[in-house]
């Protein structure tokens, strides 16, 4: 590229520069990805962090107050608190309502949190956060007076797998649980407890009875309660029927609200009553399990002994790393870019300039990689050599043709020059000269015309199945007075009865064009020989004569247009040049190949491959 040229490139469009532009993106991008997926890591891992951090809590929580409604005080908590602790790593210390330590993972003396995360009352559990905590906030973990004696366990297991057999039988698989009061409860393998008509099947009442254990609970209970039902204008001596949201039960209320309903005489005044009695049953029980738990105890949580949770922090010194390896990555991608950039661009300038070389001159450019832009500065070089390989045929196409036009054309106006002048007489020889002068420059035309329509595509083909041994006959008869004039003789041979799928006219025209050329390349008693054979989807045409020969080094050029063997241009021994061209260009026309071999002193085969057709009716 000239200094000039290179200077009329915008600077934005240069591809030095743009390729410059695309790192930059490319880097910033790349720096912008990773700084988001680092603050985006980092976030996900914070938050499972706090996840887990939540839900150890919630373990923390659930197991002390699990404590709690199994012991009557916190006297042997401490255990149970370094277990806890080790094992979450948090710090965990219990204290009552006014900061008077109970119980601490944390050395004496340590500060506590400013807030408690937490209450732990196992009768006032919160019920959003508590796994498995009653609708009435109470630990079902808290049974008190209704836990079952080993004896009572026994039976109810008896009654318990007597109704899981019987369910059994009519196709229902079930498993027995136990609650923490030691009651069993049957259940269906999918966790389901309704079992339809089949419970009354297979009960005989056992099942939900109260054992004496129990029924010594419910009437404290009802005891307790009676001074608020009274209160509530409920019948104090309303039976307290078994499974009402008590401790050790799975049931919550659903038989005692039947039953209030009923009483009450309908709808909302049994649930108005409902609510009386089961606000007064809660108190009662309060009251019936506290000398069992615990008493109420403030949760600290903290991390370790510093009682602070970590904080991620972008300190100026990871915001100086960070800024430093952005730049440096960006540094390093600039210049690996430009050094890539330059070795790229070199070889495209120096395309540049020879492609802007005078046309005449035929530059080349030299190949010092194997890569993209050497494969496209090969096929630059090869594009230029057909280039100037064109510009040769082209120069010697021209040179030939006028040359073939020239002769006839002189002659017919010499001749016509001296008949003006009256030198010569206008006479039937003179005229018959001057017409074979004119049919010679017809010739050259059509087959000039025939040339470039092959070339443009635009030559027409009227296909259809042509049998080979007509067609020879007919090539044979048009020629046989050509050929005893030079005393050559003309025979054919067919093996089979093969068809051509192809146009007659131009068929014709080729073989034509074949035999012409073997009969004036024949000396007199030699023969031409006109065969064809079938080859699978092919019919195989030679054309073989016993004349002089084609030398190996004029053999390639046989194809050529107006190449002839003898370099006199003189057509007393040779044609125009063009005819066998036109047959290469006709057989390629028709799918099919020409070639030809010889053997100087011995004559020439020339052979056309053409496609095959389907004799007609053999469908």
């Amino acid at each position: 590229m000239t200094r000039a040229a290179r200077a009329r490139i915008p600077l934005r469009k240069r591809l030095l520069v743009r390729l410059l532009i695309a790192s930059v993106l490319i880097a910033v991008c790349s720096v912008a990805a990773t700084a988001w997926l680092a603050v985006t890591t980092t976030t996900r891992a914070l938050r499972e962090e706090q996840g887990q951090a939540l839900a150890d809590d919630m373990d923390i929580l659930a197991k002390l107050s699990g404590y709690a409604a199994t012991h009557p005080d916190w006297t042997g908590v401490r255990a149970t608190l370094r277990d806890l602790s080790a094992r979450t790593g948090r710090r965990i210390a219990l204290t009552t309502a006014d900061r008077t330590p109970l119980a601490d993972s944390a050395p004496r003396g340590t500060a506590l949190p400013p807030i408690a995360a937490a209450t732990v009352d196992p009768l006032r559990t919160d019920t959003y956060s508590e796994p498995g905590a009653q609708l009435s906030g109470t630990d079902p973990r808290v049974v008190g007076p209704y836990r079952l004696t080993p004896q009572e366990r026994v039976k109810l297991d008896a009654v318990a797998g007597e109704r899981q057999r019987c369910f059994s039988r009519y196709g229902i698989d079930t498993a027995v649980t136990h609650t923490p009061s030691g009651r069993p409860v049957v259940s269906a393998a999918d966790g389901g407890t309704s079992f339809g008509y089949l419970s009354d099947e297979c009960g005989d009442g056992r099942y939900d009875r109260p054992m004496p254990t129990e029924e010594k609970a419910l009437t404290a209970l009802r005891t307790e309660a009676a001074g608020c039902l009274t209160r509530a204008g409920l019948d104090p001596d309303m039976p307290l029927l078994f499974g009402a949201g008590l401790p050790g039960t799975s049931d919550r209320y659903p038989t005692l609200a039947l039953e209030f309903v009923k009483a009450a005489g309908g709808a909302e005044d049994g649930k108005s009553a409902l609510r009386s009695a089961q606000t007064c049953l809660e108190a009662a029980r309060h009251v019936q399990l506290d000398p069992y738990v615990a008493p109420p105890a403030e949760l600290f949580l903290g991390v370790g002994d510093s009682g602070a949770a970590p904080r991620w922090v972008m300190s100026p010194a990871n915001k100086a790393r960070i800024v430093g390896a952005a730049g440096l990555v960006l540094a390093v991608t600039v210049a690996v870019t430009a050094v890539v950039a330059s070795r790229l661009v070199r070889p495209l300038r120096a395309l540049t300039e020879a492609a802007q070389q005078p046309p005449d001159r035929h530059a080349r450019v030299p190949v010092t990689t194997r890569d993209e832009t050497g494969i496209l500065a090969e096929a630059f070089n090869d594009l230029a050599e057909r280039r100037e390989r064109l510009e040769a045929q082209r120069k010697a196409l021209v040179s030939d043709v006028a040359h073939e036009l020239r002769s006839p054309l002189t002659n017919i106006r010499g001749w016509l020059e001296v008949t003006r002048d009256g030198l010569v007489e206008p006479d039937a020889e003179l005229l018959g000269a001057l017409h074979e002068e004119a049919l010679v420059l017809q010739r050259v035309i059509d087959d000039l015309r025939d040339l470039a329509a092959a070339d443009a595509g635009t030559l027409r083909l009227h296909r259809e199945p042509v049998p080979a041994d007509e067609l020879l006959a007919q090539v044979a008869a048009a020629h046989r007075v050509a050929a005893d004039t030079a005393g050559v003789r003309l025979r054919t041979g067919t093996d089979g009865a093969p068809w051509f799928d192809a146009d007659p006219v131009r068929l014709r025209q080729m073989l034509g064009n074949l035999v012409t050329n073997a009969v004036r390349h024949t000396p007199p008693g030699g023969t031409v020989a006109l065969t064809t054979r079938a080859d699978g989807e092919r019919v195989v045409v030679e054309v073989a004569d016993t004349g002089t020969g084609i030398a190996a080094e004029d053999l390639p050029h046989v194809f050529e247009r107006f190449w002839r063997a003898e370099k006199s241009r003189s057509r007393r021994t040779g044609g125009s040049g063009l005819g066998l061209p036109i047959v290469r260009q006709l057989t390629v026309a028709h799918g099919g190949t020409a070639e030809a071999t010889s053997t100087p002193g011995a004559g020439s085969v020339f052979t056309l491959r053409l496609p095959a057709a389907q004799p007609p009716g053999d469908g």
